[in-house]
């Protein structure tokens, strides 16, 4: 069995969206003629934490780790000035991290015996280190995976870089797709920016999106309707930069002031790791206190129960430049479940997904009138209590993790 060295600066007990990508491909590699061993970073002062998410870790996977070096998560009075001195990091934040790490990579590359190296994004420092490695050893093949754009990232798009950072970024960025030897991304409008970005040819260049593991709704019966006193929407994710839920909030306040639905019979939970204060300000100023329930950070598979008590799930992003390109990533979570998809999204991959799968009703990031019938069509339907629909179980299918992973095998294969 060949060996695969993981280099995921983001990995378990570390929480988050960023590391499930990585996790579940170690989780099912095995199956596939390949054996992970992963490189990553010490736990330290990780700001979020999911034990659970090791489970994932099949017995017998090695695991190193070396010292972080985050500046962002320095305690005390250093707390501040960390995080400020963090912002001006190229490219990011882990950039010490890999180069205190590159010895000890070399290291355990000849000591396992390596034969390929897989490093993914964000951070972007996981392939500096790859680059590094692939100069070093030219005959270890390498494959790059972007689970983000870097250069052409939106939310870098809306903050942009000085002329001096982003050159540089331009460069590392180049030279990362140049040289690896495949290179991977998780949808094809990201793969097509890449290649034309970086004037490359895109032959060694395949999408391989993120998906859902069966595995994690075991116990769940998806058959089962929950039974609710009040339609109970769950959010899962972030809400940061334009991802907002302003016309999600506008939309609700707007049915509740014109009497199309009862505040005291809708419920929304918001989950995931929020500034706790500022957005239940938010929520206030909406006159929506009543209707809401800001959960925060859970386990992950805390966060697959809520799902699956919701009647309604809600997805949301934000419009702007290069908003067409990417999933948000509890999309594959959310097919799985069998409830109903509140989908409020820019039009690109996400929204077109929604439509595919069937999983719900689309509307566009900034038609608040599109999201009030949208609510109050799954309102009308929950109170006859004939909340139902028919997801396109083919298409979902095909997003399970294991299958994914059997992609990413076929990448490996493709570099033997």
């Amino acid at each position: 069995m060949k060996k695969v060295l993981i280099i995921a600066n983001q990995f378990p007990p570390m929480g988050g969206s960023g590391v499930q990508r990585s996790v579940k491909f170690v989780k099912h590699l095995r199956a596939f003629g390949y054996e992970p061993v992963v490189f990553t970073r010490e736990v330290g002062n990780m700001p979020l934490k999911d034990e659970t998410l090791l489970k994932d870790v099949p017995e017998g996977v090695k695991i190193y780790r070396t010292k972080a070096y985050e500046l962002p998560e320095l305690k005390g009075i250093m707390r501040i000035p960390g995080k400020v001195l963090g912002k001006f990091i190229i490219p990011d934040t882990a950039y010490f991290w890999y180069k205190a790490s590159r010895k000890k990579a070399l290291e355990v590359i000849r000591g396992e015996g390596i034969d390929i190296i897989y490093t993914t994004s964000a951070p972007y420092s996981d392939h500096l280190l790859g680059l590094y490695i692939k100069k070093k050893m030219p005959e270890i093949k390498w494959a790059a995976d972007f689970r983000d754009e870097w250069t052409n990232n939106p939310y870098t798009l809306d903050n942009p870089y000085n002329p001096v950072r982003t050159r540089i970024e331009k460069n590392m960025e180049h030279s990362v797709v140049t040289t690896a030897d495949m290179l991977i991304t998780n949808t094809p409008v990201m793969r097509e920016n890449f290649i034309r970005n970086n004037n490359i040819s895109g032959d060694n260049f395949v999408f391989i999106p993120n998906g859902y593991d069966a595995e994690d709704f075991a116990g769940f019966d998806s058959s089962v309707k929950p039974n609710n006193d009040r339609l109970t929407m769950v959010y899962t994710g972030a809400l940061y930069g334009r991802r907002k839920p302003d016309t999600f909030f506008e939309a609700l306040k707007e049915l509740k002031e014109e009497g199309k639905i009862e505040g005291s019979k809708i419920k929304i939970k918001l989950i995931g790791n929020y500034h706790r204060d500022k957005l239940q300000s938010q929520i206030d100023s909406f006159g929506l206190t009543d209707s809401f329930e800001i959960v925060g950070y859970v386990p992950h598979n805390v966060c697959i129960e809520h799902q699956m008590g919701a009647d309604v799930l809600v997805l949301i992003e934000g419009s702007g430049r290069g908003a067409n390109a990417f999933y948000t990533g509890k999309i594959f979570e959310y097919m799985n479940t069998n409830r109903p998809v509140l989908a409020i999204l820019p039009e690109g991959c996400a929204a077109d997904l929604v439509n595919e799968s069937k999983i719900g009703i689309v509307a566009n990031t900034d038609d608040v009138e599109q999201i009030k019938a949208n609510i109050k069509e799954y309102y009308d339907k929950w109170c006859k209590g004939k909340l139902d629909f028919e997801p396109d179980r083919s298409v979902i299918e095909g997003f399970e993790r294991k299958k994914l992973t059997e992609k990413l095998a076929h990448v490996f294969d493709s570099m033997n």
